[in-house]
């Protein structure tokens, strides 16, 4: 398959005319796509398209920007299969996944569809007489997206509608290990009806694309999902511009599993926060926080159960865990499972890269469970992106809440307990931006704000609901009308 990247509504090589390779990592010898290499030169062309396209965007009225984001959630709905497979290739993800990811971007694009016709504002009374107060949404300009491969559908879906819907043009970058994707989200929008220039792909490496977008001088506003190292560079770039950053970036998310809980119930939980998406989430669940009545009983059931799931191919029915996306990836978790054995943490199932269907050309780990970890040890405070899980014992909810706190991450945490006032205590003192009760640390649903406290994230959600994506992608404008045929000075002429 060979992408191109998209500008000015044409689908153009890169100017440079080099390109790289998105390889299947389930097996590296397949070529999922060729994607264009890009250069400043062609950032320069995306950027310009996106300005010459604002004007013209920006006042098209938002429930016929909403109609666009319409058409597109039907298109996804009749290529779900076909982009859901798609993922799975290009990414890893077993299928059921793959077709999640797509479930979101269709869900994404009917809410902020919906969102054209709900730009909220407020009026309120003025203090004078003959005079209103009212405020409005307006867009903030060029958006620059920079977005991952873990959900290179979703994340790129929840971004995109929601800079569009505002009355954004966009230029989008996409994770060079998910080219393909990216390449058929944009597709599917171009058929919707998107105007040329209002939405912009460019393909390319962070360090040589990437940075040069997010500090261009025709770009208005960043949204970047990914690395925490990424991210804080990031910050620090474009703070020194005054340039509004919206940042997502890491998780050491973790489960409380308190004495009185549905084990059987929690053990679905952990399993699939730990090991769905092989670990690659950002709200994966890393850490799971044990009470010690039932320490011993909890991490045998899940050191038997993590031994049982099955590694393969994601377009296989029989596959329960995928491979890591990447050759840097793969190495990066294998070089974590071995600074948790050096740590002296007790290695209870997996731990080894290993080979599927006779083949060594895919990046497979292992489901890996660690026990009798401490709070302080490196494989429960640092981030590692794979399926690696930590058991740490508690005494009582106190110690748990004060274990999952004191990590410099705030994404997601959960809590296993039949007890309402422990629950309650628990979401009141967890200091996340989601918390689930009786459920595992993913599964966030897009009309609600999705993000991170302190190195999680700037503080500015993704999606829906009061709060969330459309309070970053627009600003609002107050307007004073005083119809009075006077001077009126307000907290002055009473």
């Amino acid at each position: 398959m060979l992408i191109r990247n998209f500008i000015g509504g044409k689908w153009v090589n890169a100017k440079g005319e080099k390109t790289f390779s998105s390889l299947n990592p389930a097996d590296i010898r397949l070529t999922v796509a060729e994607a264009p290499l890009s250069e400043q030169e062609d950032v320069d062309l995306a950027v310009g398209a996106a300005r010459d396209a604002l004007a013209k965007w920006r006042l098209m009225p938002a429930p016929r920007r909403g109609e666009i984001l319409f058409r597109a959630g039907g298109l996804l709905i009749r290529e779900k299969q076909r982009v859901g497979e798609l993922v799975t290739e290009e990414m890893g993800k077993v299928l059921a996944e793959g077709l999640g990811d797509v479930q979101e971007a269709i869900d994404m694009a009917f809410y902020m569809a919906g969102e054209g016709r709900r730009m909220q504002g407020e009026t309120v009374p003025s203090e004078l007489p003959d005079k209103d107060c009212k405020s409005f949404r307006e867009p903030l300009g060029v958006v620059a997206l920079i977005t991952p491969w873990n959900f290179p559908t979703a994340i790129p879906a929840w971004k995109i509608f929601s800079a569009l819907i505002c009355g954004n043009t966009v230029v989008f970058k996409p994770s060079s290990d998910t080219p393909a994707c990216a390449a058929a989200l944009v597709q599917i929008l171009e058929d919707a009806g998107v105007p040329p220039g209002v939405l912009n792909m460019v393909c390319g490496s962070g360090a040589d694309v990437g940075e040069y977008l997010v500090t261009h001088p025709l770009v208005d506003a960043v949204s970047f999902t990914g690395s925490c190292a990424a991210g804080e560079r990031l910050e620090g770039l474009l703070g020194r511009m005054h340039r509004p950053l919206a940042t997502e970036m890491g998780g050491k998310n973790a489960i409380i599993i308190m004495d009185d809980a549905d084990l059987s119930l929690a053990l679905e939980g952990v399993l699939w926060g730990a090991f769905g998406t092989s670990g690659q989430r950002c709200t994966a669940a890393s850490r799971v926080v044990v009470h010690e009545k039932i320490f011993d009983t909890f991490g045998e059931m899940l050191a038997n159960a993590a031994a049982g799931l099955r590694l393969g191919n994601g377009l296989h029915k029989t596959t329960d865990v995928g491979p890591l996306v990447n050759e840097q990836q793969y190495k990066k978790v294998l070089d974590y499972i071995q600074v948790g054995i050096d740590e002296g943490a007790k290695l209870v199932t997996g731990g080894r890269g290993v080979s599927v269907g006779g083949s060594v050309n895919g990046f497979f780990i292992e489901p890996t469970v660690f026990t009798h970890v401490t709070p302080t040890m490196r494989i429960a405070q640092e981030e590692i992106f794979g399926p690696v899980v930590s058991i740490i014992k508690c005494v009582n909810l106190d110690e748990a809440i004060k274990i999952v706190n004191d990590v410099p991450f705030g994404l997601s945490s959960a809590i296993y307990s039949r007890d309402v006032n422990t629950t309650a205590r628990a979401e009141r003192d967890l200091k996340t931006g989601i918390v689930y009760v009786n459920a595992s640390t993913i599964g966030a649903e897009i009309q609600m704000p999705f993000g991170g406290w302190r190195h999680s994230g700037s503080g500015h959600p993704e999606a829906g609901g009061r709060g969330g994506a459309l309070d970053f992608y627009s600003r609002m404008k107050v307007v004073y009308r005083d119809y009075s045929g006077r001077l009126q000075k307000a907290q002055i002429d009473k």
